[in-house]
């Protein structure tokens, strides 16, 4: 199921991971760091790719939508702790 929320909502579960969180995600998921990186707003699409989230452009750093919730849901477990 999809999910919305804006940009700076996803930027601030971001900054909110602790240090080696995109590496500890990408190992448990078997992906490429950077990819973790681009679902969070990165832009290194030649050692990551994009996978399951779309940008819109819009008040508030626009809007997301996350087809594969899987990455949010570990980032928020892991500030939850």
């Amino acid at each position: 199921m999809a999910k919305t929320i804006t940009f700076n909502e996803l930027r601030k579960i971001k900054d909110q991971l602790p240090s080696g969180s995109m590496r500890q995600i990408a190992e448990k998921l078997d992906l490429n760091e950077e990819t973790v990186r681009n679902y969070f707003g990165g832009r290194n699409f030649d050692k990551g790719q994009s996978v399951g989230i779309h940008f819109e452009q819009g008040p508030g750093g626009g809007i997301v939508t996350i087809d594969d919730t899987t990455i949010l849901d570990l980032a928020q477990k892991m500030i939850n702790y």
